[in-house]
């Protein structure tokens, strides 16, 4: 539920000004990773142990499946803020379906949903 004190309104007009300053999103997963190799005598067997990398991978699903790429460390920094802007993006379009939902159920005099509660289906 809306847990502010704004109108549905006034907070549609605030998530759309947000929406409208979304800037390129890039979607997927960034991982960083620090690896030991299978030389016996190097500095990554050590104590304490000098690891390989960073190695930065991004990996994101297109048609289906699972893509992978290898990002320079230039990259990572050029292309964070679209990382961080399909984050924001997704938040703000969470909280768009909860309003609308609100509004809807309000509108229509429905309680709210349950999680596990079936809706309003009819049993057979």
């Amino acid at each position: 539920m809306n847990e502010s004190h704004e109108s549905p309104e006034a907070r549609l007009r605030a998530l759309s000004a947000e929406l409208a300053e979304i800037d390129f999103a890039l979607p997927g997963t960034i991982n960083v990773a620090m690896n030991r190799c299978g030389k016996p005598n190097c500095a990554c067997k050590a104590d304490p142990p000098k690891l390989h990398g960073p190695y930065v991978t991004w990996t994101r699903k297109v048609e289906g499946k699972t893509v992978t790429r290898r990002l320079s460390a230039e990259q990572l920094e050029r292309y964070r803020p679209w990382f961080e802007n399909r984050r924001r993006l997704r938040e703000l379009t969470g909280e768009l379906e909860a309003l609308s939902l609100e509004v809807a159920e309000q509108a229509e005099g429905w309680a709210p949903a349950e999680p596990g509660g079936g809706g309003d289906r009819r049993r057979r």
